[in-house]
């Protein structure tokens, strides 16, 4: 009784199994795999295959023209004890301390912005306007305005100060890196005040409203609402802000040239690869920064997975739950019953009907 029970179950569920009468089209097929095999060639000969040239470049010391010679990992040796590798290595610790503060403003203005605010598209799109300018523009726009007699100077002058007892901002190097800095955050701020106002508008507003109700105030929302709404965009932010310290280029570039103590580690590993044609400890530099990058990504990944372990109400746990035996509910239909019924076998079954 049993088994004739499931067995007509199965029936029921293969009849309604809809009859596929279009024939299968292979140029559909086709079509898909050049769509993609186009982007995935660009992809493996611009990307792949130039890294992987470089990771062997690495070995060798070489220029652009001429024989290279075999050197195994002294490349590498010399990134570690060159003393101007290590101190533009030291430089991205200016440019991590701006990346956090500059992490921690644009959540405090998105923060303020999230909530009704007179005027809020218009700080939005100030806020935002220097991310769209060109890194190279946005160079000379600060080469001029710091340097000596120029904007900034004069700004001060307006405000009181004498020109004698001002820094020169770009030779003084207690003062140039903190200058280029500034640069940094004031170009990548609208990019994350963004970002996080985005991520805050997907929050349900009954959540605030339940809270005022409580009684909670605003630090309160933030904290308990706002904080775990945002965490995923939270980490992303701070991860693109670490590890783009780590690659800073064009404000010393083209400011100071890498002068006075400002050449980061990009514009050391620039130097190298085009003045002195030191192809080779130039690629174990790149590779060294990669690995770098990684190391710090991951860290930075494991960190707010401890701060944020208590964030979770029980959703994603009840989502990941539901997700689950969704996936397995579906697996165990298709092994019941097949997606499509061939038409051939539509005119068969007629045929053995008759």
């Amino acid at each position: 009784m049993t088994a004739t029970t499931a067995g007509a179950t199965v029936d029921e569920t293969r009849a309604d199994v809809p009859f596929n009468t279009q024939p299968r089209d292979w140029r559909r097929g086709v079509i898909i795999v050049l769509f993609c095999l186009i982007p995935v060639t660009l992809l493996v000969v611009f990307t792949y295959v130039p890294f992987g040239s470089m990771i062997g470049y690495s070995f060798y010391k070489m220029k652009y023209i001429g024989t290279p010679r075999w050197v195994g990992l002294d490349n590498y040796v010399q990134v570690f004890t060159r003393p101007d590798t290590l101190s533009s290595l030291k430089l991205s610790l200016y440019y991590m301390v701006g990346a956090l503060l500059q992490v921690a403003l644009a959540l405090y203005l998105a923060t303020v912005l999230s909530f009704k605010v007179k005027c809020g598209n218009f700080f939005k799109a100030v806020y935002f306007f220097p991310y769209l300018i060109n890194g190279i523009a946005i160079g000379f726009i600060f080469k001029f305005f710091f340097t000596r007699g120029f904007v900034f100077d004069s700004v001060l002058q307006w405000c009181g100060f004498d020109l004698k007892s001002l820094p020169y901002w770009l030779k003084d190097q207690r003062i140039n890196n903190w200058s280029l800095v500034g640069t940094s955050i004031w170009r990548y701020l609208g990019q994350n005040v963004i970002l996080f106002i985005g991520s805050m508008m997907s929050i349900d507003s009954s959540l605030y409203e339940a809270a005022e109700i409580d009684g909670a105030n605003k630090f309160q929302q933030f904290r308990h609402i706002i904080l775990p709404g945002i965490k995923t965009i939270l980490v992303l932010n701070v991860i693109l802000s670490i590890t783009g310290s780590l690659s800073a280029f064009e404000a010393p570039f083209v400011i100071t040239t890498g002068a006075n103590g400002t050449a980061t580690y990009f514009v050391l590993m620039d130097h190298l690869a085009h003045t002195n044609q030191k192809v080779g400890l130039a690629s174990a530099m790149a590779i060294v920064l990669l690995v770098i990058i990684l190391i710090c990504a991951l860290l930075q990944k494991l960190l707010f997975a401890y701060v944020f372990r208590d964030a979770d109400d029980g959703t994603q746990k009840a989502l990941k739950k539901a997700k689950k035996m969704e996936k397995q509910r579906r697996k165990l239909q298709r092994r019941n019953a097949a997606l499509f019924r061939d038409g051939a076998s539509k005119s068969a079954t007629g045929k053995a009907v008759a």
